[in-house]
């Protein structure tokens, strides 16, 4: 389907495709690595398994996390003018019920969906790739088009509508070009067709920038304490960090638990386009709320004499 969009524009691409039905990252390191060493690709699109991102942080980053790092190094190393794309799939359509009694966020589609992008949004930073935002497009039309079914009757795969509006997205997400132009409508009706070109440029085309990444990787978990003549820095990980929150994600307010007292501290927080939507400039709490903010992945600074401390959180109400 990506491809009769380029065709219909008047370019085309030639792709190979690796993903049998159900697999992890970690199962493409192995099952995915001849088609890698191959390639000599331009672009490679890692998609994880479609349950396996959403699921409680402490089991994405063992099961999930290292295993698209690993993706990542073998791409480069392989295919070094490769770049990079995460396909941010979508949440079930009625929440992940398999999963709920055990993860509550997981029992309705937009805390599922939520936790989807926020993690995808997270993989795509830390490795310096861009993302295929297909499940904030598919968000996009159920908000504003809800009697257009984007689902099968499983409520998680796609439609056919639904697959051709991920098609519209990666081809404007790899190509950079205008969904609108595309001729193809497959055996859609024009006004479905329009519908799904129109959420991909509003959600993609028109924001180019927020869904790729080259700035250099922000550690979750480093705490750096800069001397007073400001030439020394050491840098603290998890095991000793200075500073810890939780939960996270977080629904309601984020708890700081912190070797000492925080005082007269300077607190931001940034959104996912490094806006700062927040800042605090005599902070001397151990806790703050943030039901306000909206769903979606955010980034925390902590600034005192003493130390500065940054990480990320998601938000999911």
């Amino acid at each position: 389907m990506v491809r009769n969009c380029y065709q219909s524009v008047g370019d085309d691409v030639i792709a190979n495709m690796s993903a049998s039905g159900g697999m992890t990252l970690q199962q493409h390191c192995t099952f995915s690595l001849g088609f890698i060493m191959s390639g000599d690709y331009d672009i490679v699109v890692l998609q994880e398994q479609s349950q396996l991102p959403s699921f409680p942080e402490d089991q994405f980053m063992h099961e999930s996390y290292p295993y698209a790092q690993q993706l990542c190094d073998l791409i480069h190393q392989y295919n070094p003018n490769a770049k990079i794309y995460f396909y941010m799939t979508w949440g079930r359509k009625n929440g992940d019920a398999q999963n709920c009694a055990n993860y509550p966020p997981l029992c309705t589609y937009e805390g599922m969906d939520s936790l989807l992008y926020a993690r995808y949004m997270m993989m795509a930073q830390d490795y310096e790739a861009c993302v295929s935002p297909v499940g904030a497009v598919w968000h996009y039309i159920r908000d504003h088009y809800p009697d257009l079914e984007l689902y099968q009757s499983d409520e998680s795969h796609p439609s056919y509508f639904g697959s051709y509006v991920a098609a519209c997205c990666f081809y404007t997400s790899l190509s950079g070009q205008n969904p609108c132009d595309i001729q193809w409508n497959g055996t859609l009706t024009a006004t479905e067709a329009n519908i799904a070109k129109l959420a991909a440029k509003t959600v993609v085309f028109d924001s180019l920038s927020k869904w790729c990444f080259n700035q250099t990787p922000i550690d979750d978990d480093t705490t750096s304490i800069i001397d007073d003549d400001s030439t020394s820095i050491i840098n603290y990980t998890s095991s000793n960090s200075a500073i810890e929150i939780y939960p996270n994600p977080v629904a309601q307010r984020i708890y700081i638990k912190s070797d000492a007292p925080i005082e007269n501290a300077i607190l931001e927080i940034y959104d996912i386009d490094g806006r700062l939507i927040r800042r605090d400039d005599c902070f001397n709490a151990e806790s703050f709320d943030v039901s306000a903010l909206k769903n979606g992945l955010y980034l925390l600074k902590i600034r005192c004499s003493e130390y500065c401390y940054q990480t990320r959180f998601s938000v999911i109400h």
